[in-house]
């Protein structure tokens, strides 16, 4: 209870690093350890991960956006608790990979967590947090071409990461800067493109 009055970037990044055993963390074992009682917090899993190195492992930011397509389908259809098929819950890497994700990510998310407060909150409530969920959908479902531009794929999971954020925490400021990310990553891919 006391986690969904006070949430934190860094309370997500700590679960996801102690998930799992000591050789893999597989999805299902960050679920249970996040819990799926709020899919916001759960939405910035995929989205850490696919913004840290290991986003390189072959395969890995398709996973990840198939598991940002799920959870953003069911948090548009009202859902509080997430459903994940088992051959997905069943996907993961192996600890020592996980491990390193975490560590990369500890100073950007503690950056971030001591920027965030509750503003212009009526961006991160319905309907108008429906825009920012629509594009992380989007997002999801153009990420097995992305996989193949490396920064176009971290710098979109940048902006699926700024929208659960913001979403989480009631930050309107950190869903704007959500939008303008994409705005990089359309661009980026354009040049690359």
């Amino acid at each position: 209870m006391d986690e969904e009055k006070s949430p934190s970037l860094t309370g997500v990044l700590d679960k996801l690093g102690s998930a799992g055993d000591e050789k893999r963390v597989t999805v299902g074992q960050i679920l249970e350890e996040v819990g799926d009682r709020s899919l916001a917090p759960i939405l910035l899993v995929p989205a850490m991960i696919t913004a840290s190195p290991i986003s390189g492992i072959p395969g890995v930011p398709t996973l990840t956006g198939l598991i940002v397509g799920l959870i953003v389908v069911q948090m548009l259809m009202g859902r509080n608790t997430l459903w994940v098929p088992q051959v997905l819950a069943r996907q993961g890497v192996s600890k020592s990979k996980m491990e390193k994700a975490v560590s990369f990510l500890r100073k950007p998310v503690g950056w971030l967590d001591k920027l965030m407060k509750p503003r212009l909150t009526w961006l991160a409530s319905r309907p108008w947090s429906y825009l920012a969920l629509v594009i992380c959908l989007i997002i999801a479902v153009t990420t097995p071409v992305m996989e193949f531009l490396p920064f176009a794929i971290s710098i979109a999971a940048v902006a699926i990461g700024f929208f659960a954020a913001g979403i989480l925490m009631r930050d309107g400021v950190m869903i704007l800067i959500g939008y303008v990310v994409v705005g990089l990553t359309v661009y980026t891919v354009a040049q690359v493109t």
